[in-house]
């Protein structure tokens, strides 16, 4: 059962991606608007910030399809701050294209402008000898040289994955490697450069958060991209074959989202070696992400204990099969490795019976999604009546859903009546505040709505449609959007039902 090590403090929060802060260079950032932010949330009397994942995005701009465990996204470090540091000029940062729309990210301009403008920082800036520096790269060496100089081949190779690199370097031969670190030192510098302020700047932001009250929530996926330096360095941890390439990928079965199942395409993790060096490369995952976050988010909890494993050479995911996963082996690593930090296990999609009794053994809090308590009757286990724990994070949908308002317009009549009935309101617009009220009200130790649920927005402003290319990702929120009125309505909200 829960204990007080996994349970959540009761309270309500905020989910608003760093990507989607209001900041004046095209994305998101480390900067004034997140510590803006803050103040918010306390003046919303909220306690909790959900962020998405904050690794460096890749072709898709997917946080959930990464270059790195590790690593930082290099597009949050906040260039003001790096103005104010003397190292780079305002004029030369507003000389670059950041984009012409502030509610939407650009990313192609952001790729193109954003490294020229930290190249600049990097070249006058005097880390190297600084104690905070050298002792950044101590504490990181088991990602930060792996990483850096993954970065710096990739760019050498115009960008492309790295199974398309020299067969020596693709191989990580001990020539090849000690030459390329030689050849692109400076590159290298560069990209450790860009993680030490990335890290700097996400601390301070935390430290602040945490000092007002407000506990980080962060999303972790499951997998790894098959793009990345945790692949190229530990293949030996993936089912590759003798040429480095995917002998299977992983994804979901066939449903009635999609036909055809979902082909995610990152590497399956070979369970039995990782078990054979007591999954230390998870031991030290957690226990990064533990010191990111105050709350870790696991996504695709429930491939822990089955997960879906499809031939790599096939185009959809039909001809996969289910495997048992490292199951409680791995929950105890993770427990072992965290400290103080607390889980949500991402529980959606099919459940099994061994996945409800794993929660049970670790306690871990699971997720209740309102969107989807409406269309099948009473016994639905989203409905707050049916929660059989308190210890349970209630969202009226996340970012892989439609926006409160988007799910309106595509409901049901049979839906929209039991919904109108069950949450006490007799128009169709009354419900996405009576959503927000029922899950303030519920049992449920923590709820979580997306800022978009907020401000009553529709699908223009959803995050992520999955299995969808392009126009995901760039939902921003603009300044003063979040109104006063907003803030006092979540305020009474929290105070009413003991947030």
């Amino acid at each position: 059962m829960a204990n007080k090590n996994t349970e959540l403090t009761r309270g309500a929060g905020l989910l608003l991606p760093v990507s989607s802060l209001p900041s004046p260079y095209g994305i998101g950032t480390f900067g004034k608007a997140g510590y803006d932010f803050v103040d918010t949330l306390v003046e919303a009397k909220q306690i909790y910030w959900q962020v998405l994942p904050l690794g460096p995005t890749s072709y898709g701009d997917s946080p959930y399809q990464s270059f790195s465990a590790f690593a930082g996204n290099p597009y949050f470090i906040d260039l003001d701050t790096l103005i104010e540091e003397g190292i780079l000029k305002k004029s030369e940062v507003e000389a670059y294209d950041w984009g012409q729309d502030d509610s939407k990210v650009d990313y192609e301009a952001i790729y193109n402008s954003r490294f020229h403008v930290l190249k600049k920082a990097f070249e006058r800036s005097k880390h190297q000898t600084q104690k905070s520096y050298i002792q950044f790269c101590n504490e990181n060496e088991y990602w930060l040289d792996d990483y850096s100089l993954y970065m710096a081949i990739k760019n050498h190779f115009e960008s492309k994955e790295w199974l398309l690199w020299d067969e020596d370097i693709r191989f990580r031969k001990p020539e090849a490697v000690a030459s390329y670190q030689k050849k692109l030192k400076n590159d290298v510098d560069f990209w450790k450069f860009c993680q030490y302020k990335f890290y700097e700047q996400w601390f301070a932001l935390k430290a602040y958060a945490n000092k007002k009250g407000i506990q980080i929530i962060g999303d972790i996926p499951l997998y790894v991209a098959m793009d990345s330096s945790d692949v190229w360095v530990h293949g030996d941890l993936f089912e590759l074959d003798e040429r480095k390439k995917p002998i299977n990928i992983a994804g979901v079965p066939p449903d009635c989202f999609s036909v055809t199942g979902q082909r995610w395409g990152n590497p399956l993790y070979d369970w039995n070696k990782m078990e054979q060096d007591d999954f230390s490369w998870w031991r030290k995952r957690m226990s990064a992400s533990a010191k990111l976050y105050d709350v870790v988010r696991i996504d695709h909890f429930i491939g822990i204990v089955r997960y879906f494993r499809i031939p790599a050479e096939c185009e959809t995911a039909e001809r996969g099969k289910y495997k048992k996963g490292p199951g409680s082996k791995l929950t105890k690593v993770i427990v072992e490795s965290i400290g103080d930090a607390k889980i949500i296990a991402e529980d959606l999609g099919v459940i099994i019976p061994s996945v409800r009794q794993l929660m049970e053994r670790t306690g871990f809090p699971g997720m209740k999604i309102l969107q989807f308590a409406f269309n099948s009757g009473p016994e639905s286990e989203y409905l707050p009546h049916n929660y059989k724990t308190s210890n349970t994070v209630v969202y009226g949908g996340t970012h892989d859903n439609q926006t409160l308002v988007g799910y309106l317009k595509n409901m049901e009549k049979k839906e929209e009546q039991y919904a109108c009935e069950y949450l006490g309101v007799k128009r169709k617009n009354d419900i996405p505040d009576a959503v927000v009220k029922l899950a303030y009200a519920s049992n449920a130790a923590v709820a979580i709505f997306q800022v978009q649920d907020i401000l009553k927005l529709d699908d223009q402003a959803r995050m992520n449609l999955p299995s969808s290319l392009g126009g995901n990702w760039q939902w921003r929120m603009t300044k003063g959007q979040l109104s006063q009125e907003d803030i006092m309505r979540l305020h009474t909200l929290a105070d009413t039902y003991g947030r």
